[in-house]
């Protein structure tokens, strides 16, 4: 009787307790994410089932916000009042780390002391011919040790660096290096008739062009100037929020802007990753993509030049050298952009891809149907991939290797990370406002436009803009939340989950409308990329004359195995009928960007009249549910009004 006593007496506790942390659980969800009521509850089942109960919800949250608090520890001295510059990092990175490698570049090695003496004599040449803090000299150079010499030494005596796009040439190049307003071009053999070519179109057509190549004049110059460190009385007068490079973003319309780039912000871009990726001076990191961007030349050059670790450089990306090169060379982390991860997974699966020391990854641009099969096939299971513009002020990156998702912000410390995402239309761009004329925030799950509050007084979340005044105030926001407040626009569309997990969904613009319907390119590219023989997609909205809005167009490389008829099937499982692309085209590749984006202003441009009886271009037919050759008489159908879509 006593036994049963105590199990009945035991029995109720345990239910009591259990009634207790129901409600406990049930309050901590409201005060989490007040949002969760409006969801629905299979969305809630499902989010329990991915992420557990509310307990282990919130124990996730304080460890990623224990990461994110690091980050911030890391970088805390990089503020726009404060002396520390990029110089000042650097040269203590090298009286710590002097003898270790620097550079394996086409498989010679160069220690940090010899990249100081490199950017002494640059500093010293600067000074030679007059610079002074504030005046800029323009890069235009491919892929080199000496590219990071140039601009490390010209911040030792407070000189600005334009990094221009080493693929430029004609009217973009002439554009970007007039609004740099260069006192000096350095180049190489190379590019050097590019420079020629539009010298007598720039503003100062007599600036200085000096090709830095092995045994050139400019090269043998340098040699005979002191390798000494020159006085930091060169640069008192700076401060973190002064400019030390100028970067290139290119929109897809229109031509580049120069982003203004502080030592502070770029301290911070060169310094957050570090302690999240574990670098340290046994490391090598492989680099294959452009310097001029700033994924490359900042954050993967910064990540090596803060820890004292070793940077395998390549001119350019081989994905049929990648693993090779990475197993000769000891690599143990890559730096990623765009379609890199895709390259590489169309090339066939060998031995190679998991012969390598590599552990991790860190970019941006790693779509998750790649990311998937990435891992699968090489081993490397730690991708950091994060998020934010160039010159924008919202930063996140993804810490807990979720797929998909380029940063979290948990909602215990939402209120101070300054990132929202707001209601706007997503094929125009225009904000929705409430009638007071303020911006509304987006629910848990629902896409929209992602800005960051502009705080000047605070590094990371100042905007410094671009050269065009007007190009920055394109940029900025008002009253969002409230009266006279300012938030940078990202210009891209994205969403959140309860977890405050962020995914990028599209750029504003690239979502097009179809059947009164959203349609996100992104979405569908990735889909398509399931389509068997697909290798590349490139999805994006074309005009059809008598049509509101745009139909949708994958562009598509293929190999020996596609079909045609089995691209509906495959579409058909996972894409509701307005987001089916009703045009396809076979191509034989596709226009890339200097960091292996996809181009597709040409395609846009071609249209669909053109491509009429051409052959590897289809329509679909939902009736016949295939899709069959595009011919001239479709096209004079769809003119006439007498053919459905």
């Amino acid at each position: 009787m006593e036994k049963n006593t105590i199990a009945i007496c035991d029995l109720l506790r345990k239910l009591s307790d259990a009634i207790k942390r129901l409600q406990v659980e049930k309050k901590l969800e409201e005060a989490l994410d007040p949002s969760l009521a409006k969801q629905g509850a299979k969305s809630v089942e499902r989010s329990d089932r991915r992420d557990g109960g509310a307990f282990s919800r919130l124990w996730k949250q304080i460890v990623y916000s224990a990461k994110l608090r690091q980050i911030n520890q890391d970088t805390k001295a990089f503020t726009p009042q404060g002396l520390v510059l990029i110089p000042d990092v650097l040269e203590d990175t090298i009286d710590r780390f002097g003898g270790n490698t620097a550079f394996i570049f086409e498989g010679a090695r160069s220690t940090y002391a010899d990249l100081e003496a490199r950017a002494n004599r640059v500093a010293a040449w600067g000074q030679n011919i007059g610079l002074k803090p504030g005046d800029t000299v323009a890069l235009f150079m491919d892929n080199r040790p000496d590219y990071v010499a140039v601009l490390f030494g010209l911040s030792k005596i407070g000189v600005v660096t334009a990094l221009i796009n080493s693929h430029l040439s004609g009217a973009g190049l002439t554009h970007c290096l007039n609004v740099a307003e260069a006192k000096a071009i350095i180049t190489c053999q190379e590019l050097n008739s590019r420079v020629q070519d539009i010298r007598a179109d720039l503003a100062d057509s007599n600036v200085p062009i000096e090709i830095l190549d092995p045994d050139s004049t400019f090269s043998n110059w340098l040699e005979t100037l002191s390798a000494d460190r020159p006085d930091r009385s060169q640069r008192d007068a700076l401060r973190g929020k002064d400019v030390a490079l100028l970067i290139y973003t290119s929109g897809t319309t229109g031509l580049p802007k120069a982003a203004k780039m502080t030592h502070a912000r770029c301290l911070i871009m060169m310094r957050s990753f570090a302690t999240p990726c574990q670098v340290g001076p046994d490391d090598v990191i492989y680099e294959t993509l452009p310097l001029y961007h700033g994924t490359t030349g900042v954050c993967g050059v910064g990540i090596a030049l803060t820890t004292g670790a070793a940077i395998l450089l390549r001119r350019k990306f081989s994905a049929s050298a990648f693993w090779d090169e990475a197993r000769e060379f000891g690599a143990t982390m890559f730096i990623y952009v765009g379609e890199l991860g895709r390259f590489l997974m169309n090339q066939p699966p060998s031995e190679a891809e998991q012969a390598h020391k590599m552990t991790r990854g860190l970019g941006n641009g790693m779509r998750p149907d790649v990311w998937r099969q990435f891992e699968n096939r090489t081993g490397i299971k730690q991708l950091f991939e994060f998020y934010g513009s160039t010159e924008g002020n919202i930063s996140l990156i993804n810490l807990d290797g979720t797929i998909g998702s380029v940063g979290c912000v948990p909602p215990i410390i939402r209120k101070h990370m300054l990132i929202r995402i707001i209601k706007t239309d997503p094929v125009t761009g225009e904000t929705i406002r409430t009638s007071g004329g303020f911006c509304v925030e987006a629910e848990v799950d629902e896409p929209g436009e992602a800005i960051g509050a502009i705080k000047q007084s605070e590094a990371r979340n100042s905007f410094e803009g671009y050269r065009d005044k007007s190009a920055t105030e394109k940029k900025i926001l008002r009253n969002v939340f409230e009266s006279d407040d300012a938030w940078f626009r990202s210009g891209d569309l994205m969403r959140r989950d309860r977890m405050g997990r962020f995914y990028f969904v599209d750029r504003v613009g690239d979502t097009f409308r179809w059947k009164s319907e959203n349609v996100s390119t992104t979405e569908v590219t990735e889909i398509m990329s399931h389509v068997p023989g697909v290798t590349i997609a490139n999805v994006f909205g074309v005009p059809v004359p008598g049509f509101d809005g745009k139909a949708g167009m994958a562009a598509v490389s293929v190999d020996e195995t596609f079909s045609i008829a089995s691209v509906y099937e495959e579409i058909a499982k996972h894409l509701p009928t307005y987001a089916r692309p009703v045009f396809m085209r076979v191509v034989d590749g596709h226009d890339t960007t200097g960091t292996l984006k996809l181009s597709k202003v040409d395609l846009v441009k071609q249209g669909i009249d053109e491509l009429a009886g051409a052959e590897g271009v289809f329509i679909l037919d939902e009736q016949q549910k295939s899709y069959r050759p595009y011919t001239i008489c479709d096209r004079d159908a769809l003119a006439k009004g007498a053919l459905r879509l």
